[in-house]
């Protein structure tokens, strides 16, 4: 999926193409898993299926900016919806793709998640009242200039962070139940993580906040790096769910104000592609996270289901084989760190612009 950048919108001619190229390489997989192909195999028709998926939250995105071009105070609620709805998913997803592998082959469960690309792109593409109006050739290259500039960067490497500590978490909470001899308490762990933040992105949403996006993204990164501090400490499942759910407050307001400050830095014509990069950004932060590295020792980690690609991790995977669990949350510490220091560098920027 990190590889689903600067693409073309459904709504124009090779819209329809490119769904018809992700739907037939996510066939592809699917007959190759069943048939029972080696794992380099599969690792390409997967990669295949990631890059040519439609990046479908960022032209929702770009839509929501130019709806609301002459009313912004609303763009946060509208960002705020997405969260809901994208919180919502990631947390009932999992469920269906379960439920859908346990009818029959495993790999049945991938069918809904292709059903719903294949369905949504066409419905969404089928919404021409909302479609921004196209630019011109001419505009297009100057717009592609804002994508170079120092407020759209400080965006990328904050959307950057946010994926790693995703990613850290991943494979720190399942080490942290595992550790503790209790591995069936992850699960329940990530839910009361994803949780958290859909009445933290509900309230959000609901208000209309004082001061600049830029100074409460500053603020509230800020206060993720306070909340994460109690992860490097907590010996207990209980302890570790409270901890998790004050972390998870923060996300959906980063993600939304992320969001809403690249919708005003960028030129208008080249959002989708902000867009896009941004959640490119995030999911290589989170590939990153769990990447293949170094073998991680089994007495440690060896039966945690994220902890890595077939047993090995980097940069969080490593830490929790060095230094347990509490050394990966000190990876997604770290990560929350780095979107603080970002958020407070293009603040001062800002301020010292005006």
């Amino acid at each position: 999926m990190t590889t689903g950048r600067q693409l073309r919108t459904p709504t124009t001619p090779c819209g329809r193409p490119r769904l018809l190229a992700h739907t037939a390489s996510v066939a592809s997989l699917l007959a190759l898993a069943s048939a029972g192909a080696p794992p380099g195999v599969l690792a390409a028709a997967g990669a295949l299926a990631g890059g040519t998926i439609p990046q479908l939250g960022a032209l929702s995105a770009a839509r929501w900016s130019a709806l609301l071009r002459d009313g912004r105070e609303a763009l946060p609620t509208a960002f705020a919806l997405e969260s809901l709805a994208n919180g919502a998913c990631y947390l009932t997803g999992p469920a269906l793709v379960a439920a859908a592998g346990a009818g029959g082959d495993p790999a049945y469960g991938m069918v809904p998640a292709t059903a719903l690309v294949a369905g949504g792109g066409p419905a969404l593409a089928a919404q021409r009242r909302t479609a921004p109006a196209p630019a011109a050739a001419a505009e297009r290259r100057d717009a592609g200039r804002s994508l170079l500039r120092a407020g759209f960067a400080a965006q990328f490497g904050v959307n950057l962070a946010l994926g790693l500590y995703f990613g850290a978490m991943q494979v720190s909470v399942t080490a942290f139940a595992v550790q503790h001899g209790e591995p069936g308490a992850a699960a329940p762990l990530h839910a009361v993580s994803n949780c958290a933040g859909l009445p933290a992105g509900w309230l959000y949403g609901l208000r209309r906040w004082h001061g600049s996006s830029d100074a409460q993204l500053a603020v509230i990164t800020a206060c993720s790096v306070v909340a994460c501090v109690p992860l490097l400490i907590v010996g207990t499942p209980a302890g570790m769910g409270i901890a998790l759910t004050v972390t998870g407050l923060a996300v959906p307001p980063v993600l939304v104000l992320s969001s809403v400050i690249t919708s005003a830095s960028v030129h208008p014509a080249a959002l989708t592609r902000a867009f896009t990069w941004l959640n490119s950004a995030s999911a290589a932060g989170s590939a990153g996270a769990a990447a293949p590295g170094r073998p991680v020792r089994r007495r440690r980690v060896g039966r945690c289901g994220g902890a890595g690609s077939a047993g090995a991790a980097a940069p969080a995977g490593s830490a929790v084989d060095a230094y347990g669990a509490h050394g990966g949350f000190a990876v997604g510490a770290a990560a929350t760190s780095a979107m603080a220091v970002l958020a407070t560098g293009r603040l001062s920027g800002a301020r010292r612009r005006t």
